[in-house]
């Protein structure tokens, strides 16, 4: 039964040499992996206005300055990225990038900061996405937490299924909102040149008394919160058809071009309709709203917004499992992160990735606004460390045309660090988590690092000098009784040795000489120990039992405990039935000396 859900819910098993088909090409490879950065177009330009608006709404031209400033950060971060796509073929970004370049510690902290921040990615898109439901339909507003939830459910569901399957029917709305996007800015730009917009504008230009530097930085850093997303093409080249980075190069140039006009778009249009930023309703609303009223078109506006804000949590959902993927490889992360799913997918990392997720929408019950400070310096760290160890890459290795490439990507160093420092100064009460929270993951990482490295150690043999050492055994086997069950266990354990004996704990006289009588009715020819337990314990007298068969036997036998198990046909009648042979397992597996086995008898009834 279970089985058959889990076809219904994500598709047949698929061969690994299907892997190819479950390539990208561009237009879905667009749409999957450009789909944060494009939804950030619902909220980058509110951001922007909501830290404006403390200086009261006069200063809200400065919205345009600023847009534009965050344009030109978008065009270096794109050229930059380019670099990194051809230099860095096999994917992973800024981890294999400052990996290569910068050393241990420096690759670490970018691939934590990565992985936290597609963590925070999922957790703000459902929680975006829900706010453009719920201005909408505030009736909805108080199951905002709920919303998010399901939505992270369907898109675990989803990116299970496959990339390629998942890119097929997610790439149709994603492709809607940029047209929808683009027809309203088209039409709001028609509605306010033609007089269709009544709303007065900030003038602008205007000197505003109250605005400081401090202000304007910190709506700066607020609308770069729209960049995110920018590096997923070069973390998740892997994806792409070949050749992997040629397409993966032009996908980040549409991305780049689309992404502009968008934020640009809306930024224009947010300004000269003087629109204000609500708790109730977003940006993107009132502008629909004053281009189109609460008609057909505005529906469709917010209908389509609410799902490219949900959508843009698949970019974490194809780079988040190759992140973990390539840190599992290196042993920074568990072994688990580099197993294939039924589908091709990276399943562990999608499960890991949507399970945080949801953990952080509880926590924060589906606020937007604290979480994407968070979500913002999660990957302008990496960003930075990515710029610096392309530009130790073009002094050490010299290409042709490095000169060019070195200026390129220390602008883009010196930008992104400064965007950095910027957000850490002005917003530093909501970002404080991160600096305890990024060294543990590191720290974590280097753990996971030395556990295997031990383990390694301790596994590795001498090839030449280290043996097999043939020893005896002698067989324990803990017994409740003389049954079909028993038999089965001591017909098996006389395969193994003939030294095997039975233990029976008891626990009063009565019992002790039942047993005692049975077996010896029975006489299986292997002799049984009765031990007694004056305060009911099985595991007590079990243990001192065979501590003393060790002490004896240690040096030339090996000791094996088999423990007697009947598995009922049906996993409720489990329930029915004391677990003592699981206790007593569960205890004797952490034995150094021992072997602990289980023999199974299988009830048909």
């Amino acid at each position: 039964m279970a089985g058959k859900f889990k076809r219904l819910l994500i598709g047949r098993p698929m061969k690994s040499t299907e892997i190819e088909g479950e390539k990208l090409s561009k237009l879905k490879a667009l749409a999957i992996l450009s789909s944060d950065a494009l939804s950030s177009v619902a909220y980058g330009t509110e951001q922007i206005l909501i830290v404006l608006m403390a200086a009261g709404f006069a200063a809200l031209w400065y919205s345009i300055p600023i847009s534009f400033a965050v344009l030109g950060l978008l065009t270096i971060l794109i050229v930059s990225y380019r670099q990194t796509i051809f230099a860095y073929p096999g994917g992973g970004g800024a981890y294999i990038v400052a990996k290569d370049n910068l050393g241990l510690s420096p690759s670490l902290l970018a691939g934590g900061s990565l992985l936290v921040d597609y963590i925070l990615t999922v957790a703000v898109s459902a929680s975006a996405g829900t706010d453009a439901i719920t201005s909408a339909f505030p009736v909805l507003h108080d199951h905002r937490v709920l919303i998010a939830l399901v939505m992270i459910l369907f898109l675990t569901i989803m990116n299970l299924r496959g990339v390629t399957e998942s890119a097929s029917v997610l790439a149709i709305p994603i492709y809607l909102f940029v047209v929808a996007i683009y027809v309203l800015i088209i039409c709001g730009i028609i509605n306010y040149f033609s007089g269709g917009a009544h709303a007065a504008a900030p003038e602008f230009g205007k000197t505003i008394s109250n605005v400081s530097l401090f202000l304007l930085l910190k709506a700066f850093s607020s609308g770069c919160s729209a960049l995110t997303g920018v590096e997923a093409m070069s973390n998740a080249i892997p994806n792409f058809r070949k050749p992997a980075e040629k397409n993966a190069a032009a996908t980040l140039m549409m991305m780049g071009i689309l992404l502009a006009g968008m934020f640009i778009g809306i930024s224009l249009l947010a300004y000269w309709y003087g629109i204000k930023p609500a708790a109730e309703e977003t940006v993107v609303s009132q502008i629909a709203e004053t281009t189109f009223g609460r008609g057909t078109l505005y529906y469709v506006i917010q209908g389509v917004t609410a799902v490219i804000l949900i959508l843009a949590a698949n970019t974490a959902y194809s780079a988040f499992p190759l992140l973990a993927f390539m840190l599992a490889k290196d042993k920074y992360m568990p072994h688990a992160f580099m197993v294939r799913g039924d589908r091709l997918g990276f399943s562990n990392g999608i499960i890991f990735l949507s399970i945080l997720s949801a953990i952080l929408i509880m926590v924060f019950q589906g606020d937007t606004e604290n979480l994407i400070p968070l979500y913002a310096v999660g990957v302008f760290i990496p960003f930075t460390l990515s710029q610096l160890g392309m530009m130790l890459r073009w002094i050490k290795l010299k290409p042709k045309g490095w000169v060019v490439k070195l200026l390129i990507n220390t602008i883009g160093m010196l930008t992104t660090l400064s965007i950095t420092l910027i957000f850490i100064f002005t917003k530093f009460s909501q970002i404080w988590v991160i600096f305890i929270f990024l060294p543990l993951v590191v720290y974590i990482f280097m753990r996971i690092k030395l556990h295997y490295a031990n383990t390694a150690d301790q596994l590795r043999i001498d090839l030449f000098n280290e043996k097999p050492i043939a020893k005896g055994n002698t067989v324990i086997i803990p017994i409740a009784g003389v049954t079909r069950v028993v038999l089965n266990t001591v017909s098996y354990a006389k395969t193994l040795s003939d030294n095997v004996v039975a233990v029976y704990v008891g626990f009063d006289d009565e019992s002790v000489r039942k047993i005692e009588q049975r077996w010896n009715e029975w006489n299986p020819g292997v002799r049984l120990i009765i031990l007694k337990s004056r305060y009911r314990s099985i595991l007590g007298p079990l243990r001192k039992f065979i501590d003393t068969v060790e002490w004896k036997k240690a040096e030339s036998d090996h000791i094996t405990v088999l423990i007697p198990q009947f598995i009922t046909k049906h996993w409720w009648q489990n329930l029915l039935h004391n677990q003592s042979s699981l206790m007593i397992r569960a205890y004797l597996i952490n034995r150094k000396n021992v072997v602990v086995a289980t023999v199974p008898y299988h009830m048909d009834r």
